[in-house]
């Protein structure tokens, strides 16, 4: 049974960074926060390799499956095929604005069919006995969200869903590219507290905009359920996941070095299994953003992670860069 306070701080679904790897990287930072896999389509589950798509380490957990798609059949189909891998939550994207996603209607543009998505979430309920959550943004093009917002949340209430993540921002699906669309649309977190305050007895969380452990407090204290971080867990993550977990009360807190360290028993499996070196360092580039050496470290693992035979030696030599420099 999934904690029901392991949504205070979550790490976004990004496509083509939250793979497997960097969740159990994450995972050597934080035990508590929640982990979202990038975005998976139903149709690819159905009809698609599915231990490829749906493989995870233990060590991540707790771990939730999001999924596209706005058919109710096939993404019930999606759940039921998921089941057996153990996911602690299955989630539902109706907030990426990418071109890709709205030519196959999901996504964002899904927001503009509350009805659909609330038939979608109480069909993929019916197949699954972990949370079935929705993450949306706060309204798409001339859509008012004072408005729109409150109706979209109670639609998807009357589905059955109790969790909520709401992204801060407006969606613009015309002229605006999924980046644009990331920092242009402004922000208002005021707007998500307001839906907690309308909905007490709802999971409400917010993302968006939100780069350090000082935002995840202050957005807590104001009564939000939790906070879910994108790209700074990404690109910085030491400085946002290392000490997160003192939000449960938790005094785990690795440094970077430790963290490296625990990666190598993983690196080592995973290049055996035939996998390459690059596959995982690629999410490691930020671990020492803001240190001395980070630049050398980050250099180390760009050039020399994706050659033929690359293994723990080249992880030594960037560390090696760092701790020359620390010294």
């Amino acid at each position: 049974m999934l904690n029901p306070d392991a949504h205070r701080l979550s790490v976004a679904p990004m496509m083509d960074w939250t793979d497997r790897h960097c969740r159990v990287f994450h995972r050597q930072m934080t035990r508590r926060a929640m982990l979202y896999t990038e975005m998976v389509t139903a149709p690819a589950i159905v009809h698609g390799p599915k231990p490829r798509l749906l493989d995870y380490s233990d060590a991540e957990h707790p771990v939730a499956l999001q999924l596209g798609g706005s058919d109710p059949r096939e993404l019930a189909e999606a759940v039921r095929i998921a089941r057996p891998w153990g996911y602690d939550e299955i989630n539902l994207n109706c907030g990426c604005p990418s071109d890709r996603v709205q030519s196959g209607c999901f996504g964002a543009v899904l927001m503009e069919r509350p009805s659909l998505v609330a038939d979608c979430v109480r069909a993929m309920r019916g197949e699954t006995d972990v949370p079935v959550t929705v993450k949306c943004r706060i309204g798409v093009d001339e859509q008012d969200p004072e408005t729109v917002l409150p109706q979209f949340i109670e639609m998807l209430a009357g589905a059955g869903v109790r969790h909520i993540i709401i992204h801060a921002r407006k969606a613009w699906l015309q002229g605006l590219s999924p980046k644009e669309n990331r920092e242009i649309p402004p922000l208002d977190h005021d707007l998500v507290v307001r839906m907690k305050q309308r909905f007490p007895d709802l999971t409400i969380c917010i993302n968006g905009g939100i780069t350090n452990l000082a935002q995840v407090r202050d957005l807590l204290d104001q009564g939000l359920d939790g906070v879910m971080i994108g790209r700074a867990a990404y690109h910085d993550p030491a400085s946002v996941l290392i000490g997160a977990d003192a939000l449960w009360g938790d005094s785990f807190a690795p440094d970077p070095f430790e963290v490296a360290d625990a990666m190598r028993p993983y690196i080592t499996a995973h290049l055996a299994d035939g996998g390459r070196l690059h596959q995982i360092t690629r999410h490691m580039l930020g671990l020492f953003t803001g240190r001395p050496g980070a630049r050398g470290w980050r250099r180390v693992l760009s050039e020399r992670a994706s050659r033929d035979g690359a293994g723990l030696d080249v992880l030594d030599a960037a560390l090696a860069e760092v701790q020359a420099r620390a010294a």
